[in-house]
């Protein structure tokens, strides 16, 4: 919890401060490789996408029936009151601080990469601290490190989005085989999606991120906007937007509350709840955002080049959030006006996770048109896993080649499919998401530490550099 409170200082304060925020992650007169079109889709697209869709309607749906402020007794489940507390800590989940665990990592890197000529490695983001020692044992461990909470971090999202892509098949299809008779995916139909998305992963990511990436990327984005905008269009917008309005002006006011807060006193049931309740949402959130901070802050850096500091962190902070808060409000909040209004019975409250957003889908739009927008659904989930999955395939490349951006051996990237197919396929068999959830939170634990010394790693290069400019 104090650590991706202290990341999200860092990167609002580095953007904020007038000297820092001016640093170019490049050369000086640097311009960027990408357009603003492509950068942002890029980043959203390989960040948080999956989770998008899997949560839009599911956080805020779970948050309204239990939250903090429920197992307090100072708001009723389900009720009207209690839907400011359930975007409240959805917000905090999508918000700030899960981009500024990747923002910060994505910053050390292209900052000492591009304008100090490192290599983009995760080793080169504690240079500042550790020196030459890093080209030794030292740094072959940090690099280890990011490589297997990338692993495990991109498990966890694929197994999540390929149990919603099973559910989407099945919504479209009506294929028994599918779904069990308690509403889940099943093992095989997982496998299946996760095969079919690793592989076409292994291809996107062996013609380059100029190509299948980008590509993917601008399509992802274009049918993100359609989508949020069928929901503006056809979905509850009046109380979305009221909704909206709201979720930003709680969540900025709890913010630091929420940041800071454990719950660690189990001698009551109120207390005892409260951890149970922490230990499942923001433990588990924060360890899924470090062990995805490798991949997605080396692949920030890889597409940033050129931006500036401030830039950089609106555009990798500030508006990935507000995209996350309009995705929770116009999806979300259709789920919860449908469930307040008694048109759902309780429907989608009690579907499996990856089946609420469907549930929603066939509640409010005729079966045929249902169809349809599942079938934009389950297309967008296929985008988006293939570009998380190309893309992290791509970075554990680099890593695993010293940080050389150019290496792309085909024989290594059909390896590194293999080693996801097989990793994430043994957790599913063994234990389904609970055992790719304890494995995660496992992986990111050691990461967290590397990440503050990067932190700490930044602000003292920066200072350097800026001491430099101004006795010159």
């Amino acid at each position: 919890m104090l650590v991706t409170a202290f990341l999200t200082l860092a990167c609002l304060g580095l953007a904020l401060w007038p000297s820092t925020g001016r640093l170019v992650l490049g050369k000086t007169g640097e311009t960027p490789e990408f357009s603003r079109f492509t950068w942002l889709s890029m980043m959203f697209g390989a960040g948080i996408g999956v989770g998008m869709l899997t949560y839009s309607t599911a956080e805020p749906i779970f948050h309204f029936t239990t939250n903090p402020e429920t197992i307090q007794g100072l708001a009723q489940s389900q009720d009207a009151d209690n839907v400011r507390n359930a975007y409240k800590w959805a917000l905090l989940h999508y918000g700030l601080t899960p981009w500024a665990c990747y923002g910060i990592v994505g910053m050390a890197l292209g900052y000492l990469s591009y304008a100090k000529d490192m290599p983009l490695t995760i080793r080169s983001g504690l240079q500042p601290i550790f020196g030459r020692r890093l080209s030794g044992w030292l740094g072959h461990l940090v690099d280890i490190a990011a490589i297997l909470a990338t692993l495990i971090g991109l498990g966890v999202t694929i197994g999540y989005g390929v149990s919603q892509f099973a559910a989407g098949l099945f919504n479209i299809s009506g294929m028994s085989f599918l779904m069990n008779d308690s509403g889940q995916p099943t093992l095989n139909a997982q496998l299946f999606g996760l095969i079919l998305i690793v592989s076409a992963s292994c291809i996107s990511a062996s013609s380059g991120i100029q190509r299948g990436i980008k590509w993917l990327s601008n399509i992802n984005m274009s049918l993100s906007i359609f989508l949020v905008g069928f929901f503006i269009l056809f979905g509850s917008t009046v109380f979305a937007v009221t909704t909206f309005g709201y979720a930003i002006w709680d969540y900025l006011l709890a913010l630091p509350s929420m940041s800071v807060t454990v719950w660690n006193d189990t001698s009551t049931e109120v207390g005892k709840a409260l951890q149970d309740w922490q230990g499942a949402w923001n433990i588990f959130y924060w360890a899924w955002w470090i062990a995805f901070a490798p991949f997605v802050g080396l692949f920030l850096a890889r597409v940033s080049r050129g931006r500036s500091v401030r830039e950089y962190v609106l555009g990798a902070i500030i508006v990935p959030s507000m995209v996350c808060l309009t995705w929770l409000a116009f999806v979300g909040a259709t789920a919860i006006d449908l469930e307040l209004q008694g048109i759902t019975q309780g429907a989608i409250v009690k579907a499996d996770i990856s089946s609420q957003l469907f549930t929603t889908i066939n509640l409010m739009l005729p079966p045929d048109l249902a169809v349809a927008l599942s079938v934009i659904v389950v297309v967008l989930l296929l985008t988006f896993l293939i570009t998380s999955a190309d893309s992290g395939i791509l970075i554990i490349n680099t890593l695993a080649s010293g940080g050389n951006q150019h290496q792309k051996g085909k024989r290594h990237i059909v390896v590194w499919g293999a080693i996801f197919t097989l990793l994430i396929g043994a957790l599913l068999t063994a234990g389904g998401l609970g055992a790719l959830r304890s494995a995660m939170i496992i992986g990111a634990l050691p990461f967290s530490a590397v990440m503050a010394l990067m932190a700490i790693s930044l602000v003292k290069v920066m200072r350097q550099d800026i001491q430099s400019s101004v006795q010159s």
